[in-house]
């Protein structure tokens, strides 16, 4: 994605794909891959592409690892991006370059090259280090299938009629247990810290993630208290999904905020099922014995982890790792893109989300090209500092961001978020349909001609909008966050929205 917008306006991309192809984690034949042969996406087709690419009219609502691999060899063939990727090579080092300013990169392939950069990209992923929790007595652990984390779990069939314990309650984990149970495990047993929240994939045939990222639930987020909106979302998941005791699993222990949420279609019906056992945290192991804290027992043939990742740039130097402060969770980045220190050095999609990643990628690409190609003006160094400063006061809190506000974030930056005044035939689907891509090309830079229209047919096939017209609820909700947002812009479009309705109801 960034180097399809930077050829666009002007630049020469070069890519280093470690890999014998392009796709990363959607290449399951690649060793740096952490997928599985059987997973599909938790996302939606519509919420899992680009802009300027819609999905196969015949794909899947939610498509399989092999459609997403195909989509984005698509893309990079449609964008001519294959001829600036360099192939199996690994990149060894950055630096800075003391006498360009620009940057030294040190990769590997059949041989060993140094190459000079006034710009870099680092879009490396978030998802390609293990963490893996302390345990007593993991290292003692004789199980016939052995330890492993979700990153290696390739071969689901090699734990037919086998005991397995799953560790972790976020998406992989719940995930993998529902993988094992569904393809012939003995047993599967789900451990973990703390019961999260589960949500499925679909709400009455309506993928879950086109109605909760919202612009209108976004615009929402950003002036309502978070306990207020955890209550409220809390809420939600339970009455219409249900909280997981109901299903045998345990009550989470605590409000959405403190425990979270995870999103697995089968993970608690398997429960109800029996088909998955559900255990509270390991107290100690022992050969293939792995003791709860209820003091209950049970022999194993493996333990395979769902306890995600760690944060890892191994070929930064040690200078930049110093100025970005960098950790196993933490890098200091203005919105997660920028450091005033570091011109001339951007990075990609390397924060924790929960929902679609690819609209947030591609305007945090966008972003990052009109920034160096002028289009935008580069933010400010105090103002960077500041940005920073605040993310650093919350360390040692939960980094999980939501899509649709990274996605507003970067919209903004971009210059690219449409105003709702100068679209009022789309205003309802662009404040309650599903924020794709394509609603960020309506005006700035790269605006497309047919991007309403786009956006009208994608609110209108998912059923989540099916008028221009607003609903009295929805006049309502739009109301309070009028009041809310104290914005007199904002204020008087939804003025104007309840007079037309008023009229059409008359």
């Amino acid at each position: 994605m960034a180097a399809r917008y930077l050829k666009q306006h002007g630049f020469e991309p070069v890519i280093f794909e470690q890999g014998d192809e392009i796709g990363g984690q959607w290449n399951l034949r690649s060793p740096h891959s952490g997928i599985w042969p059987s997973m599909v996406t938790n996302t939606s087709r519509l919420l899992t592409c680009f802009s300027d690419l819609a999905p196969e009219p015949s794909a899947p609502i939610f498509p399989s690892s092999n459609e997403i691999l195909a989509y984005l060899k698509r893309y990079a063939r449609r964008f001519d991006v294959l001829s600036h990727v360099h192939l199996n090579t690994r990149v060894e080092l950055i630096e800075r370059d003391p006498d360009s300013g620009g940057w030294l990169v040190r990769s590997s392939a059949t041989e060993k090259r140094n190459e000079k950069f006034l710009y870099a990209v680092i879009a490396s992923g978030r998802f390609n280090k293990p963490s893996v929790p302390s345990l007593p007595g993991l290292e003692s652990f004789r199980g016939s299938c052995g330890v492993l984390h979700s990153f290696d779990y390739k071969d689901p069939e090699s734990f037919r009629g086998k005991r397995v314990l799953v560790v972790g309650c976020a998406i992989s984990a719940l995930e993998i247990a529902s993988d094992l149970a569904m393809l012939g495990a003995l047993r599967v047993v789900s451990t973990f810290r703390r019961q999260r929240y589960v949500m499925q994939k679909l709400v009455a045939g309506v993928p879950s993630d086109a109605l909760a990222f919202t612009r209108f639930a976004a615009l929402s987020a950003e002036v309502t208290p978070k306990e207020v909106l955890s209550k409220a979302t809390q809420d939600y998941i339970l009455r219409v999904f249900g909280s997981p005791e109901r299903f045998g699993a345990f009550r989470p222990a605590g409000d959405f905020l403190s425990v979270g949420r995870a999103l697995s279609q089968h993970y608690l019906p398997l429960v109800a099922e029996g088909r998955i056992a559900v255990k509270p945290w390991i107290g100690e192991i022992q050969d293939r014995n792995v003791r709860f804290l209820d003091e209950s027992s049970e022999e194993f043939d493996a333990i395979i982890f769902g306890t995600g990742f760690q944060l890892s740039m191994p070929f930064l130097s040690s200078t930049i790792s110093s100025i970005l402060d960098l950790d196993a969770q933490h890098a200091d980045l203005y919105k997660y893109t920028f450091h005033p220190d570091l011109p001339g050095l951007a990075f990609l999609g390397l924060w924790e989300q929960t929902g679609p990643y690819f609209p947030p990628l591609e305007l945090q690409a966008r972003w990052i090209t009109y920034v160096w190609s002028g289009i935008v003006p580069s933010p400010p160094r105090d103002q960077m500092n500041a940005g920073i400063a605040a993310y650093r006061a919350t360390r040692g809190k939960s980094q999980l961001q939501a899509m649709h506000l990274m996605a507003l974030l970067f919209a903004r930056e971009a210059k690219v978020e449409p105003d709702l005044r100068e679209w009022p035939q789309l205003a309802r689907a662009l404040l309650f349909g599903p924020l794709s891509t394509i609603s960020f090309r309506l005006s700035g830079p790269d605006r497309l001609l047919d991007a309403g229209e786009r956006v009208a047919t994608e609110a209108r096939v998912l059923g989540t909008v099916g008028t221009a017209e607003f609903s009295s609820e929805q006049v309502a909700q739009l109301q309070v966050l009028a009041e809310a947002r104290k914005d007199a812009e904002f204020a008087e479009f939804v003025d104007r929205i309840t007079k037309r309705v008023d009229i059409v109801s008359q």
